[in-house]
């Protein structure tokens, strides 16, 4: 029956395996009903085995107690829910800055190689074109020429591996015919040269000698797209180079 504001006298033994939270702060209840400021010196499981009863803390303080309890279980909780979250992002975000590191790498070996190809198609193309055996001012000047006269300059001039790219451009551009003149724009010559008289910078004889005509052709080729055969894909690709 209660007596005054205090409850039977029930054991805290059940409480304190219930919560061991809560006895330890059945504990520190106690001593400052009593008067004492020193925190306990006996632990939790200690204070449940002996005579102290929940019957001696005052009805209002039980309440207390147990609500600091649950309390203190619900921080608890959270500080691990915090501390579990924060070592999945940590991980979450090592992962990701390894990922983006393995994808920059590849993208640099990527352009590495792309560029070394590059520069070796162009020393190739170089390469090709020193390997030319005769230079135009090397053929006599004739009055007028046949296309076989022609074809036979320029596979003496071009790479031989180069030489079929070459011709496939000059058959689609004049059909080997060095005096063509395209009515419309003017264009002018095997390679269809835009003015013609940008051919004079290989020789002023650029309107009738076609050998100065395919010296021209030979160093554009080379010079925009590095060889005959890269100028036959662009044309092949646009249908003009």
């Amino acid at each position: 029956m209660l007596e005054g504001n205090r409850v039977s006298r029930i054991s805290v033994r059940g409480f304190a395996v219930a919560s061991a939270t809560a006895v330890t702060a059945v504990g520190s209840v106690v001593g400052v009903a009593s008067g004492s400021t020193a925190q306990p010196s006996i632990d939790a499981e200690a204070t449940a085995s002996d005579s102290t009863l929940l019957a001696d803390i005052p009805a209002g303080q039980q309440a207390q107690v147990q609500t600091a309890s649950l309390t203190q279980q619900a921080d608890a909780q959270a500080i691990a829910a915090d501390a579990s979250a924060k070592k999945d992002a940590e991980e979450a975000a090592r992962k990701q800055a390894a990922d983006d590191a393995v994808a920059k790498q590849k993208a640099a070996e990527k352009a590495a190689k792309a560029e070394k190809e590059a520069k070796e198609r162009k020393e190739a193309a170089e390469k090709a074109s020193r390997s030319a055996t005769r230079d135009a001012t090397t053929f006599s000047v004739q009055s007028s020429y046949s296309v076989a006269q022609i074809q036979a300059m320029a596979r003496q001039m071009v790479p031989s591996g180069q030489f079929q790219c070459f011709s496939n451009i000059v058959n689609h551009e004049s059909s080997w015919n060095y005096k063509a003149v395209n009515a419309s724009s003017g264009a002018y010559g095997l390679f269809q040269a835009l003015p013609g008289s940008k051919m004079s910078s290989v020789g002023s004889d650029w309107q009738t000698n076609p050998a100065t005509q395919i010296k021209w052709g030979l160093n554009y080729m080379n010079g925009r797209y590095g060889s005959p055969c890269e100028a036959w894909s662009f044309w092949q690709a646009n249908s003009w180079y």
